[in-house]
């Protein structure tokens, strides 16, 4: 299940208080003051791990706290720093101040380190404070408290083309034709509830990843359906795979399907809709072949697509145009710029 949102609580740990000491030892005598430093607060760090692909993990746990720092000692000894806590969430989170909605920071690679809360800082010993006119000086300060905030969390996956069009156009089954993800497939709408990934081999070690954007619909950018839960699925990809649905079930007029999604995609972002976009004409299959070149010749006609941009046909039930496909997504990230079929 991919939950994409999620609240947090950090709190990062206090720094140690500082020491009041007097040295004293055996022959000498006003041995002075030797108290140490307190160690400073851990700090709360957000990190990038490749191996998640949900927020799920932080839910049962919304509250995050690193230790705090050790008190400083006698003998000038400084306290230990408090541990870290590390926070792990998968690429492609954005992490918000809840309480201002400030975008603090954006986890898009592994390993990477984000300090989300920062740790207290050690109090002073008594030995700081010495001086030819203060040679004992009684005076030591408490460490300071760590940062404290509400985070809130939006996972973006993170992939190289993505999957759009109307419910049952046939994404989900192109995902299956691709790569070895299983997203649920039916005849019957919306039975993509969640963005799923897939990972597809290419010839010559190549790969691409692959998001399955669930259905939009008319007025997806304004909340209607499940469009407006996903679409910031979309802001991640970097090529965008208009499946088309040549022969919908319910006789509706694919060019009419095809202007719905892009006035959706501009509508919620201007931006997103200048994505490079490769067009799929899906389900080829059950087209008569008798049919099928006049329909697609009329299909590309009503488009109105530069000859560059000439959708493709496939059928990801029976992987007609398949490799083809993969070939153009691939060309089209090589290149910047849409790869044609003809």
């Amino acid at each position: 299940m991919l939950i994409d949102q999620a609240t947090i609580f950090v709190r990062a740990g206090k720094g140690g208080d500082g020491c009041i000491s007097f040295r004293r030892e055996k022959y000498i005598p006003k041995g002075g003051p030797d108290g140490g430093n307190g160690g400073k607060g851990g700090d709360v760090v957000l990190m990038g791990d490749e191996s998640l692909s949900t927020l799920l993990p932080l839910t049962p746990r919304p509250h995050y706290r690193a230790k705090k720092g050790i008190q400083g000692m006698g003998k000038s000894m400084t306290g230990a720093d408090g541990e870290d806590c590390i926070v792990k969430v998968p690429l492609g989170t954005l992490v918000f101040n809840a309480e201002t909605g400030d975008l603090l920071a954006d986890v898009s690679e592994s390993g990477q380190r984000v300090v989300v809360a920062k740790g207290g800082r050690g109090g002073w010993g008594n030995e700081h404070f010495k001086s030819a006119t203060n040679q004992t000086p009684r005076e030591g300060t408490p460490g300071e408290p760590g940062e404290e905030f509400t985070l809130r969390l939006e996972l973006k996956l993170i992939a190289d083309v993505g999957l759009i069009g109307l419910p049952n156009a046939g994404k989900s089954t192109m995902l299956r034709a691709v790569s070895r993800a299983q997203p649920k497939v039916a005849d019957y709408p919306f039975t993509t509830l969640s963005p799923h990934l897939g990972i597809a081999e290419l010839p010559g070690e190549r790969r691409l990843v692959i998001a399955d954007i669930p259905g939009l619909i008319q007025g997806a950018a304004d909340g209607a359906g499940l469009g407006h839960d996903f679409l910031r699925h979309v802001e991640r990809t970097t090529v965008l795979v208009h499946v088309l649905d040549i022969a919908p079930m319910d006789e509706s007029d694919p060019i009419s399907n095809y202007e719905t999604i892009r006035r959706e995609l501009y509508e919620y972002s201007s931006e997103l809709a200048e994505k490079l976009e490769i067009v799929v004409l899906n389900k080829i299959d059950l087209v008569p072949e008798d049919e099928r070149e006049q329909r697609v010749k009329h299909i590309v006609g009503r488009l109105g697509l530069a000859r560059n941009e000439q959708p493709l046909l496939a059928s990801g039930a029976t992987g007609q145009g398949v490799r083809e496909l993969l070939e153009a997504c691939w060309e089209t990230l090589r290149h910047g710029e849409p790869a044609g079929w003809s």
